[in-house]
């Protein structure tokens, strides 16, 4: 089994564009996570080597093409648009991205956007996992656009409800009013813990990239994202697959449960208390139980 060195380097890829990287820890499981957003961060996974330390796991995190900490492509660029800003594109950058560092026959966890590229590069990669980890995220973006749509009539007042289409129509975002309401649901299902969440003094979202992909905010899917959908494909993948939602968040529990019993190797968990940040509501459990996971499948 290959192994990353430690520390931070950023890596150049063959387009000439270089990404931040981090590997942390010692041990025999090598675990690369790959980031939500899309167009947000690494630093979700920041304590991940001191939380897996007990089950000897080494971690390897990146920012994405165009996310804070590595290169930003002129996304005003039609042809560097066209060029990076499609999911077959940020699969080969996995792939790039483990073949710099030397992994091979590791696990990888992805993220809420970061699970697509995981299931993305599963179908065409999976030769070099050992294991695959979907956080918070299912196999089509349907499910989850009439979920999160749901949560939004259970939420609020059909007058508020219809305050936000309208907003929305007008493409009138920036109301302090709908944002507050948008927040709200921040609040509730993406975290749902009381403690305060990571905060920067400035905004790190790449948001072209999340314009691009998902549209305006969680409500309004209209990115290039919202046809995507692997649900005839999903059995084709054969590594061992550990699920893991919150017990309060975005994502249909239901689909996660059909996703279980499709995928021929699939351990499901729901974290309680938790949103769609599992690792930052309810840690303890989190992982726990993804470190026994991981042991569990250790080759």
């Amino acid at each position: 089994m290959k192994t990353a060195p430690n520390g931070t380097r950023f890596v150049t890829l063959a387009n000439g564009y270089h990404l931040w990287t981090q590997t942390r820890g010692t041990g025999t499981i090598q675990l690369m996570t790959l980031h939500g957003g899309p167009g947000g961060t690494n630093e979700v996974f920041e304590n991940f080597a001191e939380r897996l330390a007990p089950y000897q796991v080494q971690v390897t995190r990146y920012d994405q093409l165009g996310s804070w900490y590595s290169d930003q492509p002129d996304w005003t660029d039609p042809a560097v648009r066209a060029q990076f800003l499609n999911i077959p594109y940020y699969v080969d950058e996995v792939e790039a991205v483990r073949q710099q560092l030397g992994l091979d026959h590791f696990f990888l966890l992805g993220q809420s956007w970061g699970g697509v590229l995981a299931i993305e590069y599963a179908l065409k990669y999976g030769e070099h996992l050992q294991g695959l980890i979907l956080s918070s995220m299912i196999d089509n973006l349907a499910e989850y656009i009439e979920n999160i749509n749901a949560i939004r009539e259970r939420m609020f007042t059909p007058a508020q409800v219809a305050y936000m289409k309208d907003i929305e129509a007008a493409h009138r975002f920036a109301e302090p009013k709908y944002q507050a309401l948008v927040a709200v649901l921040g609040e509730q299902y993406l975290h749902h813990a009381a403690d305060p969440q990571p905060r920067h003094l400035i905004a790190t979202m790449a948001t072209p990239v999340y314009n691009y992909f998902q549209g305006d905010n969680e409500f309004v899917m209209v990115g290039a994202l919202k046809d995507w959908d692997r649900r005839k494909d999903l059995g084709r993948i054969k590594t061992p697959t550990y699920l893991t939602f919150g017990g309060h968040e975005t994502m249909p529990l239901q689909a996660a449960r059909r996703m279980a019993q499709t995928l021929p190797a699939a351990t499901l968990h729901v974290t309680p208390n938790a949103g769609h940040g599992q690792m930052l509501d309810n840690p303890v459990d989190y992982f726990q139980h993804l470190g026994e996971w991981l042991t569990a499948h250790r080759k």
